[in-house]
């Protein structure tokens, strides 16, 4: 039986190509046929080409294929972690905007209680002014015409209410503003908010009927709105003013019975301390 035999060629780089003693491999022979493959293999390495597996049991045959998987799972890890990173930076990104977004509503919020407390300390000085010369000056009649700007909006009409008041000062022309407001949208979201300022305004003309009706309005019928405690509050004043204390003192017990915590209960106790 004639046995199969093999040449391998080892070729080398010595500044040209040249082509070493070719030994001759029985295939036969399992450890002949692996020390060629291993001789392909380190000859394939040190060229940087693919080498050709002829025996996939040799050793370094499969140390050749662990290492191209190794290879390709690094790459594969490699790939995803990018990825990750990628994901990772437009988390951070939206996250960032989010914060922005939750730091502007909180300095708008904000500006807003600022807003409110400078009309709570404008409408307190008015009052204040108002009942030292009252006995002097009588009563002053509210203006009972309503008024609105044709074309303006629920939202503008509000508005421009609101406005006689922080930005003008215009106390008298306010009152048939909001008048005119709560006449055309009863129905609004800043309803309640228009009957406070209204009773406000009109308490500081010591129109005591009139402001009573617009506070009693917003205890009343609106008792999630975040102005009953100061309408109760200013209940409480007015029933002090005509020389109620009994009724006014039950008042003040109220706002600091059902809003313990709250800036009108504290000013609620004050208003107590004086009965």
């Amino acid at each position: 039986m004639i046995k199969p035999i093999i040449v391998v060629g080892l070729i080398s780089f010595t500044g040209a190509w040249a082509f070493a003693q070719a030994p001759v491999v029985d295939l036969n022979d399992p450890k002949q046929a692996n020390q060629a493959q291993t001789i392909i293999t380190q000859n394939a390495i040190a060229q940087n080409t693919p080498p050709v597996i002829t025996n996939p049991t040799d050793v370094a045959t499969r140390l050749l294929i662990l290492e191209r998987k190794d290879k390709s799972r690094v790459e594969a890890q490699q790939r995803v972690q990018q990825q990750l990173d990628m994901l990772q930076g437009d988390v951070d990104e939206i996250r960032g905007s989010i914060e922005l977004h939750n730091h502007q509503l909180e300095q708008i919020l904000e500006r807003q209680r600022e807003l409110y407390l400078e009309l709570e300390n404008r409408f307190s000085n008015l009052s204040e002014q108002t009942a030292s010369v009252g006995s002097s000056v009588g009563v002053v009649a509210p203006n009972t015409q309503t008024a609105r700007p044709a074309g303006q909006s629920e939202e503008q009409a509000y508005q421009t209410a609101v406005n006689l008041i922080l930005k003008e000062r215009n106390y008298d022309d306010a009152i048939p503003a909001f008048q005119g407001f709560l006449s055309t949208f009863p129905s609004s979201s800043y309803t309640d908010n228009a009957h406070y300022w209204l009773g406000q305004l009109l308490f500081n003309k010591q129109d005591w009927d009139g402001a009573r009706q617009q506070f009693e309005s917003v205890v009343n019928k609106f008792v999630d709105s975040p102005k009953r405690a100061d309408a109760i509050l200013k209940l409480g004043m007015v029933e002090k003013s005509v020389n109620n204390k009994a009724k006014a003192k039950l008042l003040f017990e109220k706002v600091v019975a059902e809003y313990p915590d709250s800036t009108p209960s504290r000013l609620a106790n004050e208003q107590l301390k004086s009965l």
